[in-house]
């Protein structure tokens, strides 16, 4: 049982380490070989986890090659685009200017009522709303809806809003974040003097907001 146990902690850090080494992706925005390489590879590992009889290694080389295989097609996909279209294929127009495409959309065989669960998961709530909605190659929609739709922006609306940056959580949980306080332009040393301005210890702060402007937000554990 102990063997066990140390082979699947052993293979379970061994195929996620697999995993980031093809890179950081959400499985919905998987291409399909990568997809395949991950359904394989989880596959793979299984198969020394159950059977003890089996070589560790029976799991690891084929990994190792799979892993290679997907880096090594992936750097050529970057180099080739038409490697990129046979492999991945390509965006589909679905609609466009305001018309839907029938043929298009019966050679992705996606029904009508596909098409509009998805627009209302993007905040689409009519078919006459949109202007372009293309089917990208991880199977998402990407849409455009029709100018008279679309939110105005400052630029439209001749209004210019200070850029103050993204707020980063700079301390999460009583401990500073190098990486979040890098993006805000700040260091430990002006944090100190913000809390012992504010009259709070390190360790009593749960989240800590900052942005390049100065601007933080507070939030003290319970």
């Amino acid at each position: 049982m102990l063997i066990t146990i140390i082979r699947t902690v052993i293979l379970y850090i061994f195929v996620v380490v697999a995993v980031r080494l093809m890179g950081k992706r959400q499985i919905s925005d998987l291409q399909p070989s990568e997809l395949v390489v991950t359904l394989v590879i989880a596959d793979i590992a299984s198969i020394p986890m159950e059977n003890t009889d089996k070589p560790m290694l029976s799991g690891i080389i084929p990994t190792l090659i799979l892993v290679a295989c997907e880096i090594i097609v992936s750097i050529i996909m970057m180099k080739n685009s038409k490697f990129r279209r046979a492999v991945c294929g390509s965006p589909v127009m679905v609609i466009e200017d305001g018309e839907i495409l029938r043929d298009k959309m019966r050679t992705l065989r996606i029904t009508t009522e596909d098409l509009c669960v998805q627009l209302r998961q993007l905040g689409v709530f009519s078919l006459e709303d949109v202007q372009y909605c293309i089917a990208e190659t991880n199977g998402k929609l990407s849409v455009l809806v029709k100018p008279e739709k679309r939110n105005p922006t400052a630029e439209d609306m001749n209004i210019e809003i200070p850029d103050t940056g993204i707020d980063t959580v700079v301390i999460n949980d009583g401990e500073f974040l190098d990486n979040s306080m890098r993006l805000s332009n700040t260091n430990t040393k002006e944090l100190n003097k913000i809390l012992k301005k504010n009259n709070t210890k390190l360790e009593d702060i749960f989240i800590m907001t900052f942005n390049k402007n100065g601007d933080y937000n507070i939030i003290k554990k319970k």
